[in-house]
């Protein structure tokens, strides 16, 4: 190689590595703006002030709001026959004004 070739090649290798990259003609995702807003799983460790709670009568609407980790499951609500050991699912019993009179986890 002669050195007018040399420098040549030596400006090119130059010239790429300070150009602009080139972008693609597909552009890529946006970035998710979905949150997930499942709950967290959660157990009930504190039993009497749980079932204090559950002595209130509340809606199963009030008790997912004080405890939103707890699946709630309503009479007729399908579910899976998973074994929970760690009080996380809770089979509600209803009045007849719709309210939680009890239940048991499972």
């Amino acid at each position: 190689m002669n050195k007018m070739t040399c420098i040549a090649v030596g400006l090119l290798s130059l010239s790429a590595c300070c150009a602009k990259p080139v972008e693609s003609t597909t552009s890529a995702p946006p970035p998710s703006t979905h949150q997930d807003t499942a709950p967290v799983r959660t157990s009930i460790t504190d039993l009497d002030t749980f079932n204090a709670f559950i002595a209130t009568r509340p809606t199963p609407e009030a008790l997912r709001a004080k405890y939103p980790g707890l699946l709630v499951v309503t009479p007729g609500t399908i579910t899976t026959r998973e074994l929970r050991g760690d009080n996380s699912r809770y089979f509600v019993e209803l009045d007849e004004q719709g309210k939680v009179i009890g239940g048991r986890f499972q």
